[in-house]
């Protein structure tokens, strides 16, 4: 268990993923509804506990779940390289508590925790312009590449943030 500006963090395991499902779940959808007018939407497996069954808890990732007050809020996935070129598989909050500056919180640590990377690497869909936002205007992010132009399904924003070297 780790500490930090008031959230704690433990490392996921198996009998964490249904609750971290349904958070999951209602972040994505929320996603969804906002950017797209559909009432539910994610990848494949965000609301079966499939996707952190194979990605939260595979053995090269780092998976992390928060907690505020006691209450579960979110995860984050991150892949951690030798080549010190790391990814942010994942990151989501409940939207119950979105806006409010704990997604920034999430990253510092995650920064903080890994001082050694020197650069970041992440991707988010097209349509979801406040991920966008997010990880551009509030965590210093850059898009490098934008994967399927215009397509409202499978545009991908490809982003990165150089650490410099450490």
């Amino acid at each position: 268990m780790k500490q930090y500006n008031g959230l704690t963090f433990n490392i996921m395991r198996k009998e964490d993923i249904p609750e971290l499902t349904a958070v999951m779940k209602r972040a994505f959808d929320e996603d969804s509804r906002r950017h797209l007018g559909e009432e539910s939407g994610g990848p494949d497996g965000y609301d079966d506990g499939s996707f952190l069954r194979k990605w939260g808890l595979h053995p090269a990732s780092s998976a992390w779940k928060i907690e505020k007050d006691g209450k579960l809020i979110g995860a984050v996935i991150v892949w951690v390289f030798s080549s010190r070129e790391n990814k942010l598989g994942c990151m989501f909050i409940d939207p119950e508590l979105q806006d409010k500056g704990l997604g920034r919180t999430v990253w510092k640590f995650i920064e903080s925790e890994y001082p050694q990377t020197v650069t970041w690497r992440t991707e988010t869909p097209g349509f979801s312009k406040r991920n966008h936002n997010f990880y551009v205007n509030k965590l210093g992010f850059k898009i490098v590449k934008i994967e399927n132009p215009g397509d409202p399904r499978s545009e991908m924003y490809i982003m990165e943030k150089e650490m410099g070297r450490r």
